[in-house]
């Protein structure tokens, strides 16, 4: 595929605040020329960025004009801070704009509750609402779940922005879910199936295509959103999407079993703060493919199956890295393996020390190795995390694979 003009632009503004880009092959004078194919350009992987981007000495993060993020940690300890321009915001907010005018037409809903935890999207939330003319409220995730069912009581949004773990809570929590009123529900987040989000709706008194799915990361920004009318995730505006097999990202991962399903690859044609070409979500996708919406080719896909990078959703981003250090520093021997099972996270720790007070202090210190992830769980929105003893025989295999994560 030959570089279209939009990505040549992005990486000309790009450059400027990650210069060390334009010195990874392919992306010097046959650039310039106007003769790169998009496929020649280096794929951003996360050791790539770690070496690049996520480093304490990125000139960025000396910058007063930029708009920082934190998140999961790296296979170094250090969290990764993501950097935003004021153009890169106003692009982001632009993009989510458009998404939730797709998702929820025009002047159909009056009031909005925002209860997201945080992140980008938390942060961004009340601006996008407001410039729907929409009524919105938001809730601090430092907040107790009591406080979040009296708001979305009193308030009775029509529609409600939250993510899966967190509206589980919620769900859980409620006498009546259905009596909040709700019309209309958004998720970003965590991985929400098909089957969690029929019996979601069905707690809360609605039809399935009343609670629309979106796909981002701090990294890109809004992605995508599930169209109930084509039955497939649509990319927002902006993105050159690629499907590639695992095994091509030079990281020693295993082949997919399914031949429909690739990892998700992404270039931005608007973020100018982050290397966004060739991006490597570690999202697998399923059956990456052109339709016509609304009489224009859009890239889409039909579901997001899995993740095969260090990094998982659980309220907040968290990685296996952050995990095994806290482990390691209990348990040297340790082996663990990482699983979800719906949108409950589980630590498998096998080791001979692996006694139930060992388990519960590496349970406490997990919680809080990201702090807005255990202030969430003291204010029970989020599920506490599980720390279990694993076995023999289900640790068994490479170092390689055991960073990973299971998927029930």
């Amino acid at each position: 595929m030959r570089l279209p003009a939009s990505l040549k632009q992005a990486i000309g503004r790009m450059s400027q605040y990650c210069p060390w880009y334009m010195q990874q092959p392919g992306t010097g004078q046959e650039r310039e020329a106007g003769e790169t194919d998009l496929e020649s350009l280096p794929l951003m992987t996360a050791s790539v960025l770690e070496a690049h981007y996520y480093t304490d000495s990125n000139p960025l993060g000396e910058r007063s004009d930029v708009h920082c993020y934190r998140t999961s940690g790296t296979s170094s300890g250090r969290r990764k801070a993501i950097y935003y321009t004021d153009a890169d915001e106003e692009a982001y907010i632009g993009i989510k704009l458009e998404v939730f005018r797709a998702i929820l037409g025009t002047n159909h809903y009056r009031t909005a509750l925002a209860d997201m935890g945080t992140g980008h999207a938390e942060a961004t939330a009340v601006d996008v609402f407001r410039r729907l003319g929409i009524e919105v409220e938001s809730i601090s995730f430092r907040r107790p779940i009591e406080e979040h069912l009296e708001r979305l009581a009193a308030f009775r949004p029509e529609v409600l922005y939250t993510m899966p773990s967190i509206l589980e809570r919620l769900l859980q929590a409620s006498a009546n879910p259905a009596g909040y009123g709700i019309r209309h529900v958004i998720l970003v987040g965590e991985i929400a199936s098909p089957v969690w989000i029929g019996q979601a709706a069905r707690r809360l008194g609605l039809d399935a295509s009343q609670i629309t799915d979106t796909y981002g990361s701090i990294e890109i920004g809004t992605i995508a959103y599930f169209s109930h009318e084509h039955g497939r995730y649509v990319l927002a505006e902006g993105l050159v999407a690629e499907g590639i097999a695992p095994e091509r990202l030079g990281e020693g991962m295993e082949p997919l079993e399914s031949g429909d399903e690739q990892v998700l690859v992404l270039s931005s044609a608007v973020r100018e703060a982050f290397p966004a070409m060739r991006y490597v979500t570690y999202d697998v996708v399923r059956d990456l493919r052109p339709i016509r919406v609304d009489g224009v080719e859009r890239q889409s896909f039909k579901g997001i199956v899995k993740r095969i990078g260090p990094d998982l959703k659980h309220g907040e981003k968290i990685s296996i890295y952050d995990i095994e250090e806290v482990v390691f520093r209990h348990l040297s021997d340790a082996r663990v393996r990482v699983k979800v099972t719906g949108n409950a996270l589980v630590v498998h720790v096998y080791s001979l020390g692996a006694t139930a007070a060992a388990l519960e202090r590496i349970r406490d210190e997990v919680e809080n190795r990201i702090p807005e992830i255990g202030t969430m769980i003291r204010a029970r929105i989020l599920g506490e995390l599980r720390v279990e003893r694993g076995s023999p025989e289900m640790m068994a295999g490479s170092a390689i694979k055991s960073k990973k994560i299971f998927y029930e």
